[in-house]
């Protein structure tokens, strides 16, 4: 089976090189957990063997048989320009691989189209129109999932795909968007995600839903990772947990594997010991 790498190296080596072409996988993380870090680290990685075999060498090493590497990164923001998000990845990551794997990197800023329907200033997150019937008559042609549909469509196919985030457009429930809308998204992802034998991560504050919208989320994604912190004694663990995952989870259940303790390094998110059962 074909797999692309999520470019978290020793997650990628236990199953076998990545994760099924075609997967939509559900990023589910605590504030500061590491499901951010996870974002970024597998974008600026899949980047780096791009512009930079070397340097992916050192930090990611041999890519398995199995795994064949996107032939393109692309990550798309609701709310964030690509100098936000390429600032924020220098936080946790040595700045020669935020330098040159964000090279290889496609960011797509959607955030002028966001806060459109929102009551936030025009000026504090888009540049200068001819006019304000200009700009309108620009939007309107196409609502936001609509935009998210049309960006897709034209950059998913065997490619690596963050979307930046769900809880975003939670956030915007009310104004163009509802519950329904997001919910048949993410079961739409799923059967394109098929045809376009891509790699999609979608993040998501499980804090910003309901326990029964969350899982029906979980249930239209092929894949959720959970990222929490965990308590024990005097010290606190980023820890990892693969709740459910079509094609992948059978082999981390074949090692008995439980939960992961993660870690943050200068290639960024990676894992660092693994619990079994005992």
């Amino acid at each position: 089976m074909e797999r692309i790498p999520f470019g978290i190296r020793q997650l990628d080596s236990i199953i076998n090189g990545g994760a099924p072409a075609g997967s939509v996988v559900l990023l589910s993380g605590e504030a500061g957990a590491g499901s951010r870090e996870f974002m970024h680290t597998s974008a600026l990685i899949n980047g780096l063997e791009q512009v930079d075999g070397e340097l992916h060498d050192l930090y990611y090493g041999d890519r398995s048989t199995d795994a064949v590497a996107p032939e393109e990164v692309h990550y798309i923001s609701f709310t964030a320009s690509e100098t936000q998000l390429v600032s924020e990845m220098r936080l946790a990551m040595d700045d020669n691989v935020v330098e040159k794997g964000s090279k290889a990197v496609e960011f797509h800023d959607l955030s002028e189209r966001y806060f459109h329907i929102s009551p936030v200033p025009r000026d504090w997150y888009a540049d200068e129109t001819a006019s304000i019937t200009d700009l309108r008559a620009r939007h309107e042609r196409e609502d936001l999932l609509g935009t998210l549909g049309m960006v897709l469509n034209e950059v998913a196919a065997n490619n690596l795909v963050i979307i930046d985030s769900l809880s975003d457009l939670v956030s915007a429930m009310g104004e163009e968007i509802d519950w329904a809308d997001i919910s048949s998204l993410v079961q739409g992802l799923q059967k394109a995600a098929h045809q376009w034998r891509c790699l999609l991560l979608l993040h998501i504050n499980p804090e910003t839903l309901s326990a029964v919208r969350y899982g029906q989320l979980v249930d239209a994604s092929h894949g959720t990772m959970e990222f929490a912190w965990e308590s024990g004694g005097s010290t606190r663990a980023r820890t990892l947990v693969v709740q459910q995952f079509r094609g992948v989870l059978s082999q981390i259940e074949d090692e008995d594997i439980v939960q992961f303790e993660t870690e943050l390094g200068d290639a960024g998110f990676d894992i660092s010991d693994v619990r079994k059962i005992r």
